[in-house]
Order: C-alpha cells, then sequence, then structure tokens
C-alpha cells in the first residue's frame, strides 16, 4: 500500500490533477504486506491515503474537462467482475464448474488467492455493491455532459479479445457494464488490467488500454514501454 500512495505522490507533485482508480493489485492483501487490512477496509485506507495528498478516488467529485465541444465529466469507477465473460464451454455452468474449467486450462488469477472481499460474501457479491454505487453517481451527471469513464477492467469484452488464454475474461469484468459507454455518453472508455495497450471502437466510442504492464513486456514489443499519452 505504501508504494501505491508514494507512486501516487510523486504523480501529483507533476501534474495538475490526479486521479485513482483501483486495481486487483492494490486490493490484494500478501503475506508479506505490512497492511493486513483486506477487501473494503483496504479499499476505505486508499481512498483515506488518496485524499490526504490530494489524488481523486472513486468515492469524490467528478473533475469536468471543459476544453472541448461540451463539457466531458471524468468517472473514476471501480467496479470489479463478476465472472460473467466465459468461454462458450463454460457458458451456462455453474461457476464452480467454470472455475475448473479455466483451471483445467491452466489458468487460474491470483485473485483467487490474494483479493479479499471482506466483508462480502464473494467477489461477484462485492461487484454488486459497486456497480449500484456507481449508477447512482453516473446517473445525475448533466445530461448536456458527454463522459470519460476511467476504471482498471473495462467495460466492454471486446478488449478481451486478443488474450492468449480466453478463460482469463472471467476475472476481466461483467456483461453488466456492456452498455455503459452508450448509457453515459462516452467520449472515451480509459482502463487497464489487460496489459494489451492498443485503441480499440465500439459503437462509435473509443476505448483505450492505457495499462504500462511489467518489462519483461516491454521487451516483448517492438515498440517498447508505451510511454504517456494525451487522449484529448
Amino acid at each position: 500500500m505504501d508504494a501505491v500512495i508514494e507512486t501516487l505522490r510523486t504523480l501529483r507533485e507533476r501534474f495538475a490533477k490526479v486521479i485513482w482508480v483501483p486495481g486487483n493489485h492494490e486490493l490484494w492483501t500478501t503475506k508479506n504486506d505490512p497492511a493486513r487490512l483486506r477487501g473494503q477496509a483496504r479499499y476505505d485506507e486508499l481512498v483515506r491515503r488518496c485524499r490526504s495528498i490530494d489524488v481523486l478516488t472513486p468515492e469524490d467529485e467528478f473533475a469536468v474537462w471543459t476544453y472541448g465541444e461540451r463539457p466531458l465529466t471524468i468517472a473514476p469507477l471501480f467496479l470489479l467482475y463478476d465472472y460473467s465473460w466465459r468461454t462458450p464451454e463454460a457458458d451456462g455452468r455453474p461457476l464452480a464448474e467454470a472455475l475448473d474449467q479455466a483451471r483445467d486450462a491452466g489458468v487460474v488469477c491470483t485473485d483467487e488467492f490474494f483479493l479479499h472481499p471482506d466483508p462480502f460474501a464473494s467477489r461477484s457479491d462485492w461487484c454488486v455493491e459497486r456497480l449500484k454505487i456507481s449508477e447512482e453517481r453516473l446517473g445525475v451527471i448533466p445530461p448536456a455532459h458527454g463522459t470519460v469513464l476511467v476504471s482498471h477492467w473495462p467495460l466492454h469484452r471486446h478488449p478481451t479479445e486478443p488474450l492468449y488464454w480466453p478463460e482469463f475474461a472471467m476475472w476481466c469484468g461483467t456483461s453488466q457494464t456492456e452498455d455503459w459507454h452508450l448509457k453515459y455518453r462516452a467520449e472515451i472508455a480509459v482502463y487497464g488490467h489487460l496489459h494489451i495497450p492498443r485503441t480499440t471502437h465500439r459503437d462509435g466510442v473509443r476505448f483505450e488500454e492505457v495499462s504500462l504492464g511489467y518489462p519483461r513486456e516491454w521487451r516483448k514489443r517492438a515498440r517498447g514501454p508505451v510511454p504517456l499519452r494525451t487522449l484529448l
């Protein structure tokens, strides 16, 4: 947790405004982590510490970009996933069987060991709560505003199509958000998680994968690490 906050503090010294959305790694509680907080309590502490260094979170008032043809509300979202993005072989089967099918293919997300959903019974239940909170906040954005929807997990499934292991899509999002780019008038939907930096379009909306990924992944790319980009 300290590394997350110190990184954000460094960014805050260099940029006029910094917005943070949690991904799965920040929410992990590992055996060597001095911060033993789990689940919602861990997220709440990260929000508290972000506020202490003037970094916006999904719990704060949305910032508005006023330099384009219409105002754009920048909406950071914490959404999680509900295992609904499955392979055809696992579609319609109980979750336990879908997870077994992924394990048989050699795919298990580390979240299953380190991302604890406390006090919720499961990550799926926590996802339901986060969807409810997010929709309530998005629903009061002025109708004249477009949006920039920023989330760690992609809102639409299409960015998962290049995954080497399609079973991993179960840990990448939820079908409940697949129309949000239209419903909430998105100019851009920004996400990370997949470590496949690229620009795609769906229904006329631009989707931007902006994760940096790992150095070992940079070495596999002809262009190397993908630098910071101007989106607006």
